[in-house]
């Protein structure tokens, strides 16, 4: 167990920074491994998580569910190549309970296309609540809550 917040500050950060990298390196079969086995994982826009409305553009209530959604896009989606790039901002630790972390950090996700301009695919924030598992810190939630109330048409791709 870390003490000293510096240390659990930049074990959090680690955390954050080796999630995005499994993200923009497509190595979407390890993604579910950043989670607990009951977990929860939404994108959901904005509007509707201050109204607290239900509807997610996607949301897995288990690490089953996880590696459900990573089937369907190695084995039944269809859709241009694309890179993403995660930009993080202002990781915080909001609060420490009972070993268990509220976390909240900034996103911007952008997207290229190879024949596009880069643009800005999806930015907001992430609400997490982050747990010890076997050692090692895990989401037990993952929200990303996005600004826009426009749905990006191509989210295909866990944020």
């Amino acid at each position: 167990m870390i003490t000293d917040p510096k240390d659990l500050r930049y074990e959090v950060e680690e955390l954050y920074y080796a999630y995005v990298e499994c993200l923009d390196d497509e190595e979407l079969e390890r993604w579910p491994e950043f989670f607990v086995e009951e977990c929860l994982y939404k994108i959901i826009p904005r509007e509707n998580f201050e109204r607290n409305l239900p509807i997610a553009l996607m949301r897995c209530e288990s690490k089953g569910m996880l590696k459900d959604r990573v089937t369907t896009v190695r084995e039944t989606s269809v859709y241009a190549p694309r890179a993403l790039r995660h930009l993080l901002s202002n990781i915080r630790i909001k609060e420490s309970d009972n070993g268990q972390l509220r976390v909240q950090a900034n996103y911007a996700v952008l997207e290229t296309l190879p024949d596009e301009e880069t643009h800005v695919f999806n930015a907001g924030k992430y609400l997490d609540l982050v747990v010890r598992e076997d050692g090692r810190l895990k989401f037990k939630e993952k929200l990303c809550v996005f600004d826009s109330i426009l749905v990006p048409g191509s989210l295909i791709y866990p944020i």
